[in-house]
């Protein structure tokens, strides 16, 4: 009996208490979303199985030096791995639609408004000027970004605002509908827009190498990340270097994803995650995504009043960073009012715009806050 309490004293259970149990529940979940509801699965899948593995007393996690998990995480910590789902983002993205319509560019500017309405929200909800920066790009629903910025600004917030930010991203099916229908009517919701044009190969070379110097320009702070979005696009376009453009956007940012989410979710260790501040950030991103995606809707309702081709506006709220999800959230809700109706691929134009939004706004935000 003594020889079995001293080995009952080794083991995880002994250690466990209400909050890691919580915790636990709360990894289970994220998997049940991504395995039976599909909700972002290759996220969703990872983290809950990181939030599980970081929630087992007695373990050498995140937070033991030199630990396997320790060592895993500081790709996030460091910054290293969103620079590199960034280069696959851009090998995979198709910018075409973008070009062809370059002022669909304004919707994803204008849903970036939810990252400064977050920062002031977080102001005045007692963080620091530097912790509601971090805090702020949560409302670009871009979880690269938002690891990316908080690593450099409030490293102790790292592990709250990568979780909000991704269950906001695979939360966008339930999110975005209401909205889009609430801020939109009936005749708006089967505008029919113009195939795009065809878009040449010179012009698709072109646009990366422009488009980074033309942002970099502005918002130096975040080089890296606009660096290797447009580096990547210059690989899949350039048309002589498939090999590199395949490995970036397949084998690449998937080895990323594995590691930055199962990294990320073993960082919500109960004892340092549970906490009054990690609420506060949920309830921000939460607002800030509702405000990004009413925010691009209503700048499309306002461009309507100028144009004489009118734009869909439901496309606006595609304006977030969660690529693809919300252009696809944008084409079902569509679906609905006119079955012959495709607005995918003009809703892939303000998508992509706001993954080069939210990096301008991070980049920004560094360059005021990260001095």
């Amino acid at each position: 009996m003594k020889d079995f309490i001293e080995f009952f004293g080794t083991t995880a259970i002994a250690s466990m208490d209400w909050r890691y149990l919580i915790m636990v529940v709360i990894g289970l979940f994220f998997i049940t979303l991504g395995i039976v509801k599909k909700y972002e699965p290759l996220l969703l899948i990872p983290i809950g199985f990181g939030i599980v593995l970081g929630n087992i007393p007695a373990t050498l996690g995140v937070y033991h030096d030199n630990s396997v998990m320790n060592i895993l995480h500081f790709g996030v910590r460091s910054g290293l791995y969103p620079p590199l789902v960034f280069l696959g983002i851009g090998a995979m993205t198709d910018f075409s639609t973008l070009i062809s319509n370059p002022k669909l560019a304004l919707l994803g500017a204008a849903a970036q408004f939810g990252i400064f309405a977050t920062f002031v929200g977080s102001s005045l909800m007692g963080f620091t000027i530097i912790e509601a920066g971090a805090i702020g790009i949560i409302g670009s629903a871009d979880g690269p970004t938002s690891i990316f910025l908080s690593s450099r600004l409030a490293p102790h917030l790292v592990g709250p605002i990568a979780i909000a930010a991704y269950s906001y991203m695979a939360l966008v099916p339930l999110i975005q509908p209401p909205i889009i229908k609430l801020l939109t009517n009936s005749k708006e919701r089967v505008i029919r827009m113009k195939p795009p044009r065809e878009i040449s190969s010179r012009e698709k070379i072109l646009f990366p190498i422009i488009g980074f110097l033309v942002t970099v320009l502005i918002a130096p702070g975040a080089s890296v990340l606009l660096g290797m979005l447009f580096f990547g696009n210059l690989l899949k376009e350039s048309g002589v270097t498939k090999r590199l453009a395949n490995s970036a956007s397949n084998a690449l940012i998937d080895i990323v994803t594995i590691l930055l989410g199962l990294s990320v979710g073993a960082s919500t260790q109960a004892d340092v995650f549970l906490k009054l501040e990690s609420v506060k950030i949920f309830v921000l991103g939460a607002l800030s995504f509702c405000i990004a995606t009413a925010t691009g809707i209503l700048f499309a309702k306002l461009m309507n009043l100028f144009l004489k081709e009118k734009i869909n506006p439901m496309i606006g709220a595609s304006g977030v960073s969660a690529v693809p999800d919300s252009a696809r959230v944008v084409q079902h809700v569509g679906h609905q009012y006119d079955k012959d109706n495709f607005l995918l691929m003009h809703a892939m134009a303000p998508n992509v715009a706001g993954v080069i939004g939210s990096a301008v706004a991070a980049g920004v935000l560094l360059g005021f806050l990260g001095r």
